[in-house]
């Protein structure tokens, strides 16, 4: 429910791609928003208001329904409804809108608006890469628009190019961060390891683990919801995360140590943001929030102590085979942590000694918390719910089973109160 009574204004222009509004529509209200559609004139050439209607949407505000006796009208929808996407938008009204044009309800709707606003624009090639299409972008965001990033594939017009509108689920996800946004996470760097490190043995064959990634690519969202940017460190590519979430692909726990290394060092510098001219003053281009970085991932506790190139043969190896191990790199206790807040996370399966262990991790690794997660039942590797103990040097809080998106979602805010501390 992460929309939960939220009031949403769907705008719907002249595009093939409109058809994707409607899964769009679906998407919010299955996340229990209100949602409330407009239509261009020429949107209606390719879906009618019912088609909305009967997918959910409230009254659709278009010319033969708009009326000022009571409140399906560009006034007044404006001030009911906190978030404006525009999807799809056509160059027309990409170009309309930046020019303060309205000679549509949409379009005065949107002049009347002075909230969160989202444009996905939909449109042939060359229209999007017209100096005028680009110049009214950039004012767009300018102006405080958020405006998604079109795809590359083939068009309505059977060319092959950028201009096809960005897939619902990822307006969706904008759409989320746009409600769940919060000051704290802004402008701040929040890194994420995750999945199970993989250790070679030979070309063909490695050690790992059980971890599935679930939980760190569930923090990774929760954290981009709340409005931080977000860098996954993961031994896999996850495909449903918001496209503005940064991947970084790794194998072994040593590829994984040195590239954090990296972007916790590029984390320490900030962030580069650029002015907003709706509020008409000067922010900085440089803001330097406390990087977080969230431990999640399984990192294996030894690896073969001389792997091989090639295939070992079954014939050489015997029916026993004595695979040689030693220690792997300990990530937590060999990265710099000045300057950063960290935030560990432990898997134990032994209910009776998992605190102990926890709280000897906090202090042994100079962690500033332990998310402790016991490994059983519903629980367990590659389910869809967890349950965990987060242990700071000043609290301790037990989380019931959850769902992982909302048990990040809690860890978020959980964990805000770290930065304070110091």
């Amino acid at each position: 429910m992460l929309l939960k009574n939220r009031k949403i204004l769907l705008g719907v222009t002249g595009s093939v791609a409109i058809y994707k509004s409607i899964e769009l529509l679906r998407l919010l209200i299955k996340e229990q928003a209100r949602v409330k559609t407009v239509m261009t004139p020429s949107s209606r050439k390719f879906l009618s208001p019912l088609m909305f209607e009967a997918a959910g949407s409230d009254k659709v505000l278009w010319e033969e329904s708009e009326e000022w006796s009571g409140r399906n009208n560009h006034i007044h929808v404006a001030e009911d409804h906190e978030i404006f996407i525009i999807a799809p938008a056509t160059a027309n009204t990409i170009n309309k809108l930046s020019n303060g044009i309205a000679d549509n309800l949409l379009l005065q709707t949107a002049l009347a608006f002075d909230k969160k606003k989202i444009v996905a624009p939909s449109m042939n090639t060359n229209m999007l890469k017209n100096p005028f299409t680009q110049a009214s972008l950039k004012l767009l965001k300018l102006n405080g628009y958020k405006i998604m990033d079109t795809q590359f594939k083939e068009l309505a017009c059977k060319s092959v190019g950028e201009g096809a509108m960005a897939e619902p689920l990822q307006i969706f996800y904008e759409t989320v961060r746009a409600a769940l946004k919060e000051p704290f996470w802004e402008n701040r760097i929040a890194i994420v390891t995750g999945g199970g490190t993989i250790e070679k043995i030979d070309d063909v064959r490695y050690i790992s683990n059980f971890s599935s990634g679930k939980q760190a690519a569930a923090l990774a969202k929760a954290l981009y919801f709340k409005g931080a940017r977000v860098e996954l460190i993961t031994t896999r590519k996850m495909d449903d995360l918001p496209a503005y979430v940064e991947q970084f692909l790794v194998k072994s726990a040593e590829d994984m140590s040195k590239v954090l290394a990296q972007r916790i060092e590029k984390a320490k510098e900030g962030v580069d943001i650029k002015p907003n001219l709706v509020n008409d003053i000067e922010t900085p281009q440089r803001v330097r929030k406390k990087p977080y970085l969230f431990m999640a991932a399984a990192v294996s506790d030894y690896k073969p102590a001389d792997p091989k190139s090639g295939k070992l043969k079954k014939s050489e190896l015997g029916d026993r085979w004595l695979l040689e191990l030693k220690k792997n790199v300990d990530i937590l206790s060999l990265i710099d942590k000045s300057g950063i807040v960290t935030v560990g996370f432990k898997a134990e399966t032994d209910e009776k000694e998992a605190l102990n262990n926890a709280k000897k991790m906090l202090i042994e690794k100079e962690l500033d918390a332990v998310c402790l997660n016991l490994v059983k039942g519903a629980a367990s590797f590659g389910s869809d719910k967890n349950s965990i103990v987060y242990i700071s040097k000043n609290r301790t809080v037990q989380s019931p089973l959850k769902d992982k998106l909302e048990l990040s979602l809690d860890i978020c805010e959980i964990a805000e109160e770290l930065d304070e501390q110091g």
